[in-house]
């Protein structure tokens, strides 16, 4: 009688937290958004769907080097189904990323850099180390045929870069709208955008897509840059982050265990060779 009263009890509790977090979520979301307008106005970069990447010079070293962190992105690739999907780290994404489709290599997580993953790509690291002010760097690995729907980003305080690492030879169909603009992606080269205009992600061939994403601060007025601190302080008390970072440290860990277990397995047929 007691575990049945305790798990009714335990069920009551998840159901309290979950419509919890959605009502912050929504709150969350429509007070960042009723504030788009005013940050807009304080960007000091113009407040377009896609900006002139000549703005921001810390994206050309990146495309410069692109072909060392391809290299270091094929190593990874050697591990595929140990690189978490994107709504295993944070179940904020459900929406948007489904089934075994979107795996996400993540490196910088809220400005935090996690350690494990970094080493596993070294050069891509020290170059990211170099970007003013990052928030969040991952590899972004997109399966073949799927398709990402609309959606929009919480905040114009960061901008959004994408480096071509691997892009279909069918590019035509392989593209990202940003409101009313088709952007395709190419190997080497790099494009910087403003998440919170309406986009989606279509990869309508029989080939991988992944690029380099990265999350900067916009370049802002001081007070679009004092909301921005407070901003993500508050952020940082929220389940949108605290869960992520928790799961992040266990992935990396299992990232990690998962290329130890290859390199034992290649020494081990070295041996017997």
């Amino acid at each position: 009688m007691s575990t049945t009263t305790e798990q009714a009890s335990q069920t009551w509790a998840e159901r309290f937290r979950y419509q919890r977090r959605k009502r912050i979520k929504r709150f969350g979301k429509n007070f960042i958004r009723g504030l788009s307008s005013f940050l807009g106005r304080q960007s000091l970069v113009g407040d377009t769907p896609v900006l002139d990447k000549e703005l921001f010079p810390h994206v050309k070293p990146l495309e410069a080097n692109w072909k060392t962190i391809r290299a270091e992105l094929d190593e990874i690739l050697k591990h595929r189904d140990a690189v978490p999907l994107f709504q295993e780290l944070s179940r904020d994404q459900k929406k948007i990323s489904k089934g075994a489709n979107w795996r996400t290599f993540v490196l910088y997580g809220f400005g935090l850099k996690c350690e494990k993953n970094c080493r596993q790509a070294p050069e891509t690291s020290r170059l990211l180390e170099q970007v003013p002010n990052l928030q969040t760097a991952w590899f972004s690995i997109l399966s073949p045929r799927f398709h990402i729907p609309a959606h929009r980003g919480v905040t114009k305080s960061i901008i959004r870069c994408h480096l071509g690492l691997i892009v279909p030879k069918d590019r035509e169909n392989c593209t990202i709208r940003i409101e009313d603009q088709i952007v395709q992606w190419k190997e080497g080269e790099a494009f910087v955008f403003d998440d919170t205009y309406d986009h989606e992600v279509l990869n309508d061939t029989d080939e991988d897509r992944v690029v380099l994403l990265f999350d900067f601060n916009r370049p802002m007025k001081l007070p679009g840059r004092v909301l921005n601190w407070v901003f993500v302080r508050l952020l940082k008390l929220t389940a949108y982050y605290q869960e992520p970072k928790k799961k992040m440290q266990s992935y990396e860990d299992q990232f990690e265990a998962a290329v130890r277990r290859a390199e034992a397995n290649l020494e081990a047929l070295s041996t017997d060779n």
